[in-house]
């Protein structure tokens, strides 16, 4: 068997196979159809936040050629799609429904629909509009409320034909990046304001599930991107507390108050002096807690984790920025990450695909409410070549996501209820603050002409669908 090739499995009936994309990255139309800023249209303006001086404004202008584009994902034999709407597009300024953005979604919806494949739809991938981050962002507790508006704006538009709904994709991001270390919109480097950012994320998460089940939606969730804290030395007491404080940041901080209605014991101790237990009010949790209908698992790498300094290690959420970001480990900065001497894709990240396996094992093992799982990103970068036939034998990354292919299948098999994969990314795109740098799709762009390209990764990743479908 090729490493090119998935090891034979029978998956689940009705297993879900997609791509995902989101609509800051591929949109472009950065300020036509009636869109305003959002706080990466801000973000991209000041000097050393992004690769290259790169910014949003046409990225690979899905906005112009959705119907193209639709038309590559029925040519792959794509199941679903996982896409975003932009707040920054649907309530311009955060003041009033532009009509037009929603339409542009409406569209998309009727042409996946008409191709066949399922539309599945993310409220809130990173695109705050500007104005609202201008009155405290998601440090200010009323952005939730604002949330819930939009949420149930979309769902008014778009509710009778989508029936997948996730609330939020990767709170660690758009909290911890955005507001701790400043490496992601809107680029504050501020403890407290990234504590309450999460607690705030995850109550407009709980009120947008209550309203829109209250409004007919049945299928809702949220995404989150998790990781396996492996402690260096396991029988090293400073390296094994690194791990459980990477572990508290980076997993149960967004987990347990979703799926067990509290905060853990710990995670409360060590946040103490950023305030996290100062904005959480009565019935907060419960409301956070609503039922979730499946949780989508974003998941790229693992981390080897240190209590001990170590001149070689890095950090993997560091960024591409030129100017100087903080840490996002709240309260641990002095966490470090060794190497395992693994191979590394192009943004740095070690590859371990037993990684994926273990952590869909273990969430089933650790969660008595875990809702059915769907990973709904996995993928890797890698510096692409155009070879002279005009293709892209992207073996390094057509590797990568056959493996974890695989490991999903032994997750399934080992009892972890898992009922989708979507591969990251359909298209190369604007990867935040790497800019145009990296390359994470399955087909190619050319940034100068548009042009798409399917990658060698994305025929395979369609042959595969096709032979998992006769299996």
């Amino acid at each position: 068997m090729s490493q090119t090739e998935p090891t034979p499995f029978t998956w689940p009936h009705g297993f879900l196979w997609g791509s995902a994309t989101a609509a800051a990255q591929i949109e472009g139309a950065g300020h036509a159809g009636g869109k305003e800023d959002s706080i990466w249209d801000a973000f991209a303006r000041v000097p050393g936040t992004i690769a290259g001086g790169d910014d949003l404004e046409t990225a690979v202008d899905h906005y112009h050629r959705m119907p193209a584009d639709v038309a590559l994902m029925a040519s792959l034999g794509l199941d679903s799609y996982r896409f975003s709407t932009s707040w920054a597009r649907v309530r311009p300024g955060d003041r009033a429904v532009n009509q037009e953005g929603l339409d542009f979604y409406s569209r998309l919806v009727d042409e996946l629909l008409g191709a066949g494949i399922l539309p599945w739809l993310t409220l809130y991938h990173w695109d705050l509009p500007q104005a609202l981050e201008e009155r405290g962002g998601w440090a200010n507790r009323d952005t939730a409320y604002r949330f819930v508006d939009y949420a149930t704006d979309v769902y008014a538009a778009l509710g009778d034909r989508v029936t997948h709904w996730t609330t939020f994709n990767e709170p660690f991001c758009s909290s911890l990046l955005g507001y701790g270390s400043g490496v992601h919109a809107p680029g504050h480097q501020d403890g407290r304001a990234a504590i309450a950012a999460v607690h705030h994320q995850h109550l407009a998460h709980g009120l947008a599930v209550n309203a829109l089940r209250s409004a007919g939606a049945q299928n809702l969730g949220i995404t989150l991107n998790l990781t396996n804290a492996v402690p260096r030395d396991a029988t090293d007491p400073a390296d094994v507390e690194a791990a459980r404080r990477l572990d508290s940041l980076a997993n149960r901080i967004f987990l347990d108050p979703l799926l067990r209605g509290a905060y853990p014991e710990d995670t409360l101790r060590d946040l103490e002096p950023f305030g996290l237990a100062e904005v959480i009010h009565s019935d907060d949790l419960e409301i956070i807690a609503a039922p979730l209908d499946f949780l989508g698992v974003n998941h790229y790498h693992d981390d080897l984790v240190s209590g001990h300094a170590d001149a070689s290690a890095g950090d993997s959420h560091a960024g591409g920025a030129a100017r100087s970001v903080g840490s996002p480990w709240i309260g641990s900065e002095y966490i470090t990450f060794p190497s395992r001497g693994l191979p590394r894709t192009a943004m740095d990240w070690e590859v371990n695909p037993d990684g994926l396996r273990l952590l869909l094992v273990r969430l089933g093992t650790e969660y008595d409410r875990l809702p059915p799982l769907y990973v709904t990103e996995n993928g890797a970068a890698y510096d692409d070549v155009v070879s002279a036939d005009g293709a892209v034998h992207d073996a390094e990354r057509t590797e990568y996501i056959v493996a974890h292919i695989n490991k999903a299948g032994e997750a399934i098999a080992a009892g972890a209820d898992v009922r989708g994969y979507f591969v990251w990314s359909l298209l190369d795109n604007f990867e935040w603050s790497y800019g145009y740098e990296k390359r994470f799709g399955i087909i190619r762009v050319d940034y100068d002409t548009l042009e798409r390209t399917v990658k060698d990764s994305g025929r395979m990743f369609a042959e595969h669908l096709r032979a998992a479908r006769a299996g």
